[in-house]
């Protein structure tokens, strides 16, 4: 992949519309939404909830997710990274 498409990819993947986005669909103040804050530990998220959000996300960013990547969404900053990574692959 070349530079410029890695730009686009950060570029479309801001973290704070994602806090902001995770928040909404988790119905917490973005303040209690850290980089680590655990999904399930610290907020109590079962999994319905959990695959609301990732419904959620494949809307809004315009893919889909593998099952195999869900276990890595359960924190702001693993979201991020799996949204990263597949929209620079995408």
């Amino acid at each position: 992949m070349t530079t410029t498409q890695e730009t686009a990819a950060a570029a479309v993947l801001d973290k704070e519309d994602l806090r902001r986005t995770v928040a909404h669909a988790l119905d917490v103040d973005v303040a209690e939404l850290a980089d680590d804050t655990g999904f399930i530990a610290d907020l109590g998220v079962d999994s319905l909830l959990a695959l609301e959000v990732v419904v959620v996300l494949e809307k809004k960013y315009g893919i889909r997710l593998e099952e195999s990547q869900f276990p890595r969404i359960t924190s702001l900053a693993g979201t991020y990274e799996v949204l990263s990574e597949k929209l620079r692959s995408a």
